[in-house]
């Protein structure tokens, strides 16, 4: 469940808001244990997305370094490479 979050922070172009939803929503599954929350827990499973979205947001926004930024492409290419090697 957790292989789809990804690594947000030192990346031209930033993280979208989109990625950093997507990467809360994971979190908060991996969590609760739920792929799709029932009816009773569908408002506190959305508050606990957006809690943790938010938080995200600060923590990229307060992050520094000196390293250069990534590129995505080249990064996604070095994973396609490190799947392939892992899984023929």
């Amino acid at each position: 469940m957790c292989r789809n979050i990804k690594t947000l922070f030192n990346f031209e172009p930033p993280a979208t808001e989109d990625e950093i939803h997507a990467s809360a929503l994971q979190f908060v599954r991996k969590l609760s244990g739920f792929n799709k929350p029932s009816q009773a827990n569908e408002e506190v499973f959305e508050r606990a997305v957006a809690e943790v979205s938010e938080a995200a947001r600060k923590l990229l926004r307060s992050l520094h370094t000196h390293a250069p930024a990534r590129d995505r492409e080249v990064e996604a290419e070095k994973a396609k490479e490190r799947s392939r090697l892992r899984f023929g």
